[in-house]
Order: structure tokens, then sequence, then C-alpha cells
């Protein structure tokens, strides 16, 4: 066995402790519009120029630019002139505001609302249970009145959902062929970027966004156009209201809010309501059989922890709850990519 001098800890301890930091400067460069400022002006600039149209102090956009520089979000050019920076095609593509695959709203919701929780992961971990009193003041015992406890919080929520799908939401809906079921419920589906995606991939269907009222309201002016003829919406609460028939229910990111008694409580709703031969697709990030990885996955279940009362599962987690609902043929395809897909039929 060889002696710990074998091992190079201190790099492994930098790299982890430097986290974040790194999410930091790319949360603040996002903020502050240094990507889009990039973008719009179609040429490098100076951080002197930067400076000037952020309105903050040159000193602080040269190290940040710098920092950037260093973590490839940005692109440096020595001339006679000084420093010329350029957002590199990562950037362009995920960083700024106007691009169709931005990344900016997720961003934003991890920088202003998950961070704040995650100053308690400690105690989460002492209680079992998400901080929202102590980040917030809110109550925790409802996660999502806790989330949606202002209307400007629950639009940067949604926003941020849709971020995800817009890069996400194809590799999901493709994992399977879903071209048979045309009568499509989106449970939660909150700002309507899953059911663009599906719809766009799958034109014979419909798919309807069943989710709270409120959330509701905010896509239809927010985010869902009204030309949008396939995609309707069901105001209700899934756990307390009745879930109308259809052929396939998607649950995207919902299951892994909730202990497994509010699962089996969902999917056995679910079950009744789905017509025979219908189905209902899970989206979550699977942890692998022996929870080993993936590392993405881990960390998801420490954020489900402190946000909300569920965690992230294996495949044959999911599977064992579906099947306990009554849902047999139960297949499940690893996307390769942030989320994977479970499918159930009836």
């Amino acid at each position: 066995m060889g002696s710990t001098e074998d091992l190079d800890y201190p790099q492994i301890i930098v790299q982890y402790s430097n986290g974040f930091l790194i999410s930091k400067v790319m949360f603040t460069a996002c903020e502050l519009g240094v990507f889009d400022l990039l973008l719009e002006s179609g040429k490098p600039l100076s951080s002197d120029a930067i400076a000037a149209h952020l309105g903050a102090s040159t000193m602080g956009v040269e190290r940040l630019l710098d920092a950037c520089v260093g973590l490839k979000l940005l692109a440096v050019e020595m001339t006679q002139e000084g420093a010329l920076y350029r957002n590199t095609e990562i950037s362009n593509v995920y960083l700024t505001k106007s691009s169709p695959k931005s990344q900016y709203h997720i961003m934003m919701y991890y920088s202003k609302t998950v961070y704040l929780c995650w100053q308690y992961l400690a105690d989460a971990v002492r209680e079992g249970r998400n901080q929202y009193e102590k980040a917030f003041g809110v109550s925790s015992r409802d996660p999502f009145g806790a989330m949606y406890r202002s209307d400007e919080e629950m639009v940067k929520f949604m926003a941020g959902q849709n971020s995800v799908w817009s890069i996400c939401g194809r590799d999901v809906l493709s994992a399977f062929d879903l071209s048979s079921f045309t009568q499509i419920y989106d449970l939660g589906g909150g700002g309507g970027a899953l059911a663009q995606e599906c719809v766009s991939l799958y034109p014979n269907s419909t798919v309807t966004i069943y989710d709270l009222p409120k959330v509701v309201q905010v896509a239809r002016e927010k985010f869902v156009s009204p030309e949008e003829r396939q995609i309707t919406f069901h105001e209700g609460d899934f756990f307390n209201d009745s879930i109308p028939e259809a052929e396939l229910y998607i649950l995207s990111k919902i299951l892994h809010d909730w202990d497994d008694d509010k699962c089996k409580q969902l999917l056995e709703k679910v079950y009744k309501a789905c017509k025979p031969g219908g189905g209902v697709l899970l989206v979550e990030s699977l942890l692998n059989e022996d929870k080993s990885g993936p590392v993405e996955t881990q960390l998801y279940s420490m954020n489900m922890l402190v946000q909300t009362e569920g965690r992230e599962r294996t495949a044959a987690e999911y599977s064992k709850l579906l099947e306990a609902a009554g849902f047999g043929m139960i297949q499940v395809k690893r996307t390769g990519k942030l989320y994977d897909a479970v499918l159930g039929r009836k």
C-alpha cells in the first residue's frame, strides 16, 4: 500500500475548494452582462471599454475578465493597444441571453437562490430537511410554496427550467419513440419548454401542461405563445385534484422532489387515469445502481436535500416505484447527458 505522499491530495483539495469560486465568477460575468456586451459589440473590447459600458471599476472588471479567460469562457488577444477580450463559442451559445440555448436564467437561479440554501447544507444534513426557513424566512413544510414565495421567484425558477430543456429536452424525448402517443399530459410542465420540444419532435401530438393556477397564468403570459395550438393548459394540484385521462404522462424532474410515499401516491393516480396501452415517461438524472456516480447526480441529490423533500434515485428505484403503482414493461434509457428517461406502460 502506497504512502500518502503518493496521493496528490493538495491538488485535489485545492480543485474542490475552488469549485464555488469558479461558479461565482461565471455567475457574476453573466449577471453583469459581460458576455452579452461582447456578443453585441461584434468585436473584441478592452477592459477599460467593458468597464465603462458596464459602469463598473476597471480593476474589478479586468480581474473578472482574466479569470474568465482562465476558465475558457473568454479569449484574450494582446495588441499594441493592450489586451482585447472576446467570447468563446461556449459563451456565445450558452451564456448570452439572446441565444436559443442560453443557460443565463438557470445560472441566475443558482446564483441568487440555490446558493443561499446551500449555505445551510450542514444544517440540512443534520436535520434531514430543506433549508428555506433559514435561507429565506419562509416555511419549509411546502417546498413549492417556499420555492414560489413571490411572483418574481416563480418566474425565475420557470425561466431556469426552460433553459435546461432547451438543451436537454430533445435528448430525453427521443430516448424512446413516443410517436404512437398523441394525447400527452406534462405534469408540472411549468414554462412549457419541454412541451414545445415534444410537439416539435412529434407533430401529431398535443400536450397539456398541468400545473398550479399561478404557474399556468405565468406560462401563458410569458413563455407559451397563443399561436402554439398543440399546447393547452390544465390548472390544478396533481396531488389533491383529479388527473384527466391521457395516453402518456410526462413527469420531468417531478419525482425527485418527493419522498417515496408521495411518489407512490402520485404514480397511483397517474396509473388510474392512464388509458390502457398508455404510459408514463419519467425524466430524471439517474444514479448508478451502486450510487457511485455520476457526480453531477450526486450533487443534484444534495440539492434536493436543501431545497425539497426528495432525492435522486437509481433506475431500479424508479422501476420499483412504477411497478408498485401498476406499470409494467419498464424500459430505461441513459442519454449520456444530464437527464435520462424511464418509460412504464399500462
